[in-house]
């Protein structure tokens, strides 16, 4: 309906391609939930593609799927960047 401005174009994609900035203390409480996590259920390690945690009081839950469903005030946090944000 409306038609983008050929700079405004190249913003929108751009923006699209790139993950968004996460707070480094959501970041590791969702390091913390995933450690729990796996000292609970050692057998079930490696399976898990992330958490999915609250941004204002950091409460989250382990999730399996790839494209996970989130409330608006959640967001997630990829099991790549929990491990490299432990490193």
């Amino acid at each position: 309906m409306y038609a983008l401005k050929k700079g405004q174009e190249n913003n929108y994609t751009n923006q699209k391609n790139q993950p968004a900035l996460i707070d480094p203390a959501v970041i590791r409480a969702a390091g913390q939930i995933y450690h729990t996590y796996c000292e609970v259920h050692p057998e079930m390690t490696g399976q898990a593609s992330g958490v999915a945690i609250n941004r204002f009081n950091h409460r989250g839950k382990v999730i399996f799927t790839h494209q996970p469903v989130l409330l608006p005030q959640e967001c997630f946090v990829p099991l790549n960047q929990i491990e490299s944000y432990m490193y």
